[in-house]
């Protein structure tokens, strides 16, 4: 029953009249729905509909607070302001947190439910700010990423920076459309074309997918291939297990054809994490391309 101290996080406020709709038609979370005490993903787009930032957002008594790294809080409360305009909206400048991530253990009061574990059936919440100051076993926290990166490996739960780059996925790459960041029955957000056209078109063939090995793993970055063609690149590393982002339609087809996985010169298999619901694409129904 751990505790792990994350860094580099930080919290917005957005409070006021419009505080909600300005918030629902911008960003890819359905914040109508988000419930009270819970932290749902989410992500602000760019108009080609790839993923810009991604944070996590809950409701408070005032209005909603979003999660984010610190490396890109600046710069999304820069381009929350921009789109503001004459929003009946009050928006916090960052403020850096201690932010603590239980698993299993009991929350302290004014902790927050991680919505993307429970989808994934492990009990994981956020104790953020002064509410991580409360927290009295504090030589349980674990300041070891390795521990961290398992639970995320296990629970097939990607993060920015470790396992994809911003701009350069699309919601779907990373399961947003699976764990609550993604909505599909509210009006228009920004880029909200191209990955509805993504959902009805079925086309999303990158996927988050759970690497396991018989032996340790390469570092992150090195390349999945599967006979010397490219599949994708290992993201979040922990021993013999990964995550990465893979083309699940060439998965699918080396499968079928016999030809082995590689992370690197390391044998894999490939497994979608199974609270998705997702399942590998028949050979003869792969080859559709994301746009």
């Amino acid at each position: 029953m751990p505790l792990y101290a994350l860094s580099d996080r930080s919290l917005i406020t957005l409070h006021g009249a419009d505080a909600a709709s300005f918030l629902h038609g911008l960003i890819t979370t359905d914040v109508e729905g988000i419930e009270a005490g819970v932290a749902e993903a989410g992500a602000l787009l760019t108009p080609q509909g790839k993923i810009l930032f991604d944070f996590l957002i809950s409701r408070d008594d005032a209005g909603f607070t979003i999660e984010v790294a610190t490396s890109e809080a600046e710069a999304l409360a820069k381009r929350l302001a921009m789109y503001k305009l004459r929003a009946a909206v009050t928006l916090s400048l960052p403020e850096p947190v201690a932010v603590v991530l239980g698993h299993d253990v009991a929350a302290p009061a004014g902790a927050v439910i991680d919505g993307r574990f429970r989808r994934a059936g492990l009990g994981v919440w956020r104790a953020r700010g002064t509410v991580a100051e409360t927290i009295d076993d504090r030589a349980s926290i674990i300041e070891d990423s390795d521990a961290l990166d398992a639970l995320h490996i296990a629970a097939g739960i990607a993060r920015a920076g470790s396992d994809y780059a911003l701009s350069d996925a699309f919601p779907h790459d990373v399961l947003l459309d699976r764990n609550g960041g993604l909505s599909f029955r509210k009006g228009c957000y920004v880029g909200q074309e191209v990955v509805s056209r993504m959902q009805h078109r079925s086309t999303a063939r990158r996927r988050v997918v759970i690497l396991s090995a018989d032996v340790a793993l390469p570092e992150s970055g090195t390349p999945v291939t599967a006979g010397g063609k490219p599949l994708g690149t290992l993201g979040t590393v922990a021993g013999n297990r990964a995550l990465a982002i893979l083309r699940i339609d060439k998965v699918a087809d080396a499968v079928a054809d016999g030809v082995p996985i590689l992370a690197g010169e390391v044998p894999v298999t490939a497994d979608l994490p199974g609270w998705t619901g997702l399942a590998f694409p028949a050979p003869s129904e792969a080859g559709a391309e994301a746009p």
